[in-house]
């Protein structure tokens, strides 16, 4: 070989290690960016009662954490997904970053009940960069840059619900309040300056511009809808005037959103195949997943004394739905790989059956720990499944310069269907109490609560048969001609 092609030899393999260097390292900051947001939801509902005994406050005040920090998802996943395409992807990541930094430090210098709240609001918003690799890597990767994306995503959300479910149960063991909130700023913190070293500068995706008063009036019916499913359990019937008022503040918001000239989201979106059904689907594998983990937690902290439960605490019920967790390992990459075959209504299907299958084992046998862990381990294979096809049909639909806003409608839907699903099992296992122990709800809601979870994944059925037979071949030839 001569020495001249030595050169150019050795220059090809130099760039070749360079972009797989560059590939690497741009996968391995967006899964800590997902895991360290997505863990965060899961982390404060194991610290509630350490809340309530830090602050003395009642049960109910230290709830509105948890509501706090789900007002502030709402207007982040409005917001932080849509302006990804409108800001390059650094200055979104600095922005987002600070927020959690903040939403984490605030209450651990404070250390007051009040700034517990402003805190937890900044958490939630921030949460929603979880969404923000799916459009700085399909903008950066060369090849089949959504699938990685997507399956970044979600093999990241079984981590980082690990991780949550986890850090959680332990902080509540070994470590003060204001400790925990210490380390999860310097978490935050870390993770954004590790994106912005490794997350080339760029110009932005879109010079589309966005509607302050569409913005506004999305953020504002999102929030009654979750405000009124989140206390739907404290104030009763207050609850449905705001679910109706946000409801009809929603569907006047779809009007308006198709004549507007700067809309926040491109609703257009949604008349390309499967992209309705990937939304629904969405909003439902959400129901499941929230449903699943409240009617978990209830029963195995439940005293035995009772007459039922299995007495863990927060720690014992998060390793007994670490199969939930696991097993999104497993099925994401194949789901998003058949998505992107052109085959999204079976991947779409499978997950629900699954799910279904899951919640119905549930609904007769959550008396053992065994049962839980075969339950668990069923339902995570499919709502991951799910997922995956959610998010990866939206992506392969529309250009790139659009995937912040691919990105922020199915998470927002699934936001929502997180709330609907809990608020719809805390409804039903308040329907009836243990008369020797009052405010412990009856045994037999917990298969009432499973089966209704198990109709969720039915309706993505439905959904998905329907988009089947109208669009028979339609996505398949849509991604033919991309």
């Amino acid at each position: 070989m001569s020495r001249a092609n030595e050169t150019v030899l050795s220059a090809g393999t130099g760039v070749a290690a360079q972009a797989s260097s560059k590939r690497g390292s741009l996968i391995s900051v967006s899964a800590l960016l997902c895991t360290v947001t997505i863990a965060v939801n899961f982390m404060l509902g194991p610290l509630l009662p350490l809340m309530q005994s830090h602050f003395a406050v009642g049960v109910s005040a230290a709830t509105w954490v948890l509501t706090a920090m789900l007002l502030g998802s709402g207007a982040g996943f409005v917001l932080i997904p849509r302006l990804q395409d409108i800001v390059d992807d650094r200055t979104m990541l600095l922005w987002s970053g600070v927020l959690l930094t903040a939403g984490a430090l605030i209450p651990a210098i404070a250390d007051t009940y009040p700034t517990l709240l402003v805190g937890s609001a900044l958490l939630g918003f921030g949460s929603a960069a979880q969404m923000l690799p799916l459009g700085f890597l399909r903008r950066h990767l060369s090849g089949s840059s959504i699938a990685t994306a997507v399956s970044v995503l979600i093999m990241a959300t079984g981590t980082g619900v690990v991780v949550g479910m986890v850090g959680g149960g332990l902080s509540v063991k070994y470590l003060s309040l204001s400790t925990f909130f210490y380390i999860l700023a310097a978490a935050f913190a870390a993770t954004t300056v590790a994106l912005l070293v490794v997350v080339p500068r760029s110009r932005p995706a879109s010079s589309a511009r966005v509607g302050v008063w569409g913005t506004a009036w999305m953020i504002a019916w999102v929030t009654l809808v979750l405000l009124a499913m989140a206390q739907i359990s404290i104030w009763g019937n207050m609850c449905f005037l705001l679910l109706g008022i946000g409801v009809v503040a929603g569907v006047a918001w779809v009007l308006a959103q198709r004549r507007s000239t700067a809309p926040v989201f491109d609703l257009a979106m949604l008349k390309r195949p499967y992209a309705t059904t990937a939304c629904v689907a969405s909003f439902l594998f959400g129901a499941v997943d929230a449903a699943f983990v409240l009617l978990v937690t209830y029963y195995t902290q439940t005293p035995a004394e009772v007459g039922y439960g299995l007495g863990t605490d927060a720690l014992g019920t998060s390793l007994l739905m670490v199969p939930f967790a696991l097993t999104m390992f497993i099925s994401g990459k194949a789901a998003e790989r058949m998505v992107q075959q052109g085959r999204p209504g079976v991947i779409l299907a499978a997950g629900a059956a699954l799910c279904a299958l899951g919640l119905v084992w549930l609904a007769f046998a959550h008396d053992h720990t065994w049962q839980y862990l075969v339950g668990s381990a069923v339902v995570g294979l499919g709502s991951r499944a799910g997922y995956s096809g959610s998010f990866a049909i939206p992506q392969l639909v529309v250009d790139e310069d659009q995937a912040g806003m691919a990105a922020g409608i199915p998470a927002t839907v699934m936001m929502i269907g997180a709330a609907f699903g809990s608020a719809a099992n805390t409804i039903v296992l308040s329907l009836a109490y243990v008369p020797e122990a009052p405010g412990v709800p009856a045994p037999h809601l917990y298969t009432v609560g499973y089966l209704i979870a198990a109709a969720f994944p039915v309706i993505i059925l439905a959904a998905t048969t329907v988009s089947s037979t109208r669009h028979p071949g339609a996505f398949k030839a849509l991604l033919a001609q991309a």
